[in-house]
């Protein structure tokens, strides 16, 4: 009979432990981008994960792995949302196919620093474009920086209009890049930043467009002498989680992701400002002949894009940022 109580108690306790039991269990994510090593955005994404095991004491293990490895930010957003992926650091240009308002942060000359645009984005309108991100499979946990967008090219200093004509310039698969660079004169084509390298050294395109962190971790430095500070764009970096991960964590872990995401977007936006202040001097060590444009002609030039913009799917919330930004 005492041997019969006995058994029936631990069952009891072992029903009663099972659930906490099943939430002690490990768990492991991944999550892909597309930078360099040395990239802002790979730091910060191995910051999150060390901020993420140590808060769990080492049960959630987040792999981190940069340089395309999963495919490029197209790619890695389509795989969030099917569950294939856990976390992405990825592109503005990328998400804006699935969730248009992104593109609404890329309009030229919008913003003229980093810190602008985040006066938006950590207000009501980050908050909205996180709902929308939600509603199309995707969590935000975080606006990263990926700067003020430049200029390089081979072939020729630039500094009016006229200078753009006939570039073959890269783009990111970025609709609002791609028509800001025909709306001035040059030609668009869309290469993986994993591909731009060899596309530069081959003379397959004469330029590209990209922040100075991305422009010096990524080397390109060494296959392109001219570099305009151009500033035609900013674009931030969302770090997301698909929502199928997103929902079949606990509560608790969730808010220990968010805290950590917290932590690592500061930790992110700090190292971009960082970079942006001292990379110039590094640049021209390299033997890059830097220029400045025009502004008032390019920003006139480029005018057509936000008016285009503002007819489309995102044209309601573009108008509100426009309004936002103006009003700063």
């Amino acid at each position: 009979m005492q041997r019969k109580r006995f058994n029936r108690a631990i069952l009891a306790a072992c029903t009663l432990l099972l659930p906490a039991l099943a939430c002690a269990q490990s768990i492991k994510l991944t999550l892909g981008h597309g930078a360099a090593p040395d990239n802002p955005r790979h730091l910060a994404s191995v910051k999150f994960a060390e901020l993420v095991k140590a808060r769990s004491a080492g049960r959630i293990e987040v792999q981190v792995a940069p340089s395309a490895q999963l495919g490029d930010d197209a790619a890695m957003v389509t795989a969030l949302r099917t569950g294939a992926l856990d976390l992405s650091a990825n592109s503005q240009g990328a998400m804006a196919a699935a969730v248009p308002e992104y593109a609404a942060y890329g309009m030229p000359f919008l913003f003229a620093s980093p810190a602008r645009a985040f006066q938006v984005l950590d207000g009501p309108l980050g908050r909205e474009l996180a709902d929308k991100s939600a509603a199309k499979g995707m969590v935000v946990l975080g606006y990263w920086d990926n700067g003020i967008r430049h200029m390089t090219n081979s072939k020729r200093p630039i500094r009016t209009v006229e200078d753009m004509k006939g570039l073959k310039m890269r783009t990111p698969p970025d609709a609002v890049l791609v028509d800001i660079m025909q709306a001035l004169g040059a030609e668009a084509q869309q290469i993986k930043f994993a591909e731009l390298y060899v596309a530069l050294q081959q003379g397959v395109v004469d330029g590209q467009e990209n922040p100075l962190a991305n422009f010096y971790a990524s080397k390109l430095y060494e296959v392109q002498k001219h570099l305009t500070l151009s500033g035609h764009m900013f674009q931030m970096t969302p770090l997301v989680m698909g929502k199928r991960s997103w929902d079949r964590l606990p509560a608790a872990d969730r808010a220990l992701l968010t805290q950590a995401a917290q932590e690592a977007t500061a930790y992110q936006r700090q190292l971009s400002r960082e970079a942006d202040e001292r990379l110039l001097d590094d640049i021209k060590a390299k033997g890059v002949e830097v220029h400045t444009i025009d502004a008032k002609a390019f920003a006139q030039a480029t005018a057509k894009v936000q008016d285009k913009w503002l007819t489309g799917p995102a044209g309601p919330y573009l108008t509100k940022v426009v309004k936002a930004a103006g009003s700063q």
